[in-house]
């Protein structure tokens, strides 16, 4: 325990901590938007997955990381409102388009990249670039703060200033007002002119921009290929971290970094002699956690709504 505490507790496991929040903090935005329009994202995991190879692809065919980044968010762009038109127009099942989304998204990403470049597993032969780190002038030398919030990847900083401003919008805006009226009682919404379908057109395209970022982080800044499977289970934790969150910004966020927390302990734990199986289970435990607080969540709106 003692040994467990000394590795915890220090600069270096919050840093970790802070970084590995950072797709699951971008992808619980795009599912809190999508969500208080009452419109679920079920889709995230698969989005995050082709947005990560998009940013390879863009960035290694121009050499700019920018063109990347911009790619990534093109992509979960299109992917979310392709999602959107089958779930609203076509009257698609929302679960099943989003998991149908993310079947296609695992299967689909390894087919481009082994049409573009004949890898299977990971994009080997992708000279892709990386998105740089910041280092914040005068934090960075104050002892432990400096070692702890500076020197991270540019989009870790984005994320937070997205939370800020994902809650401005919400809160104090006209859009932010008509999201939180269609998602409360959309024959209200109705009844006062608000165009329920584009509402929920411009959610669910907001959430696919938040989890294309969180998906170019993935391949671009936590590590700087693309592989296989490399979301790993983080757009459904981000549902769960938005379940948790009771639908607000500051609810969201916390549970992000409640989860990040949970992937950075997993990562830590690894140094100590502890079964590597435990260690692997650690984020789904929390993640099926955060899944029931969901489902009992939408339970009993179902049962308020009848």
């Amino acid at each position: 325990m003692r040994s467990l505490l000394d590795i915890i507790l220090t600069p270096d496991f919050a840093f970790s901590a802070i970084r590995v929040t950072t797709p699951l903090l971008f992808a619980a935005l795009g599912a809190l938007i999508s969500d208080r329009a009452g419109a679920a994202n079920i889709g995230l995991e698969g989005i995050m997955l082709m947005a990560a190879l998009a940013g390879v692809v863009f960035s290694a065919y121009t050499q700019s990381a920018l063109i990347g980044l911009l790619g990534a968010i093109l992509i979960g762009l299109l992917t979310a409102s392709m999602l959107a038109y089958f779930t609203l127009k076509l009257k698609t099942d929302v679960i099943l388009g989003g998991i149908a989304l993310n079947f296609f998204a695992n299967g689909g990403t390894i087919f481009v990249l082994y049409y573009l470049t004949g890898d299977k597993g990971t994009s080997a032969s992708l000279a892709s670039m990386v998105l740089p780190n910041i280092h914040i002038p005068v934090i960075r030398n104050i002892p432990i703060l400096g070692e702890i919030v500076s020197g991270h990847n540019v989009l870790t900083y984005i994320a937070i200033l997205s939370a800020i401003g994902v809650w401005y919008v919400l809160e104090k805006t006209a859009l932010g007002l008509r999201i939180r009226s269609v998602g409360e009682n959309e024959n209200a919404a109705k009844s006062v002119g608000v165009n329920v379908m584009k509402i929920r057109y411009i959610a669910l395209a907001l959430s696919g921009v938040f989890a294309g970022m969180g998906g170019a982080f993935l391949s671009m800044g936590y590590v700087s290929w693309f592989s296989r499977g490399m979301s790993a289970g983080r757009g459904w934790i981000a549902l769960a971290a938005e379940a948790m969150g009771r639908g607000t910004v500051l609810g969201t966020t916390l549970s992000s970094v409640l989860f990040g927390v949970a992937d950075a302990l997993s990562n830590t734990l690894q140094l100590l002699n502890i079964p590597a199986e435990l260690i692997r289970i650690l984020p789904y435990v929390a993640t099926v956690v955060g899944l029931l607080a969901y489902a009992i969540r939408e339970t009993n709106k179902r049962k308020a709504k009848g």
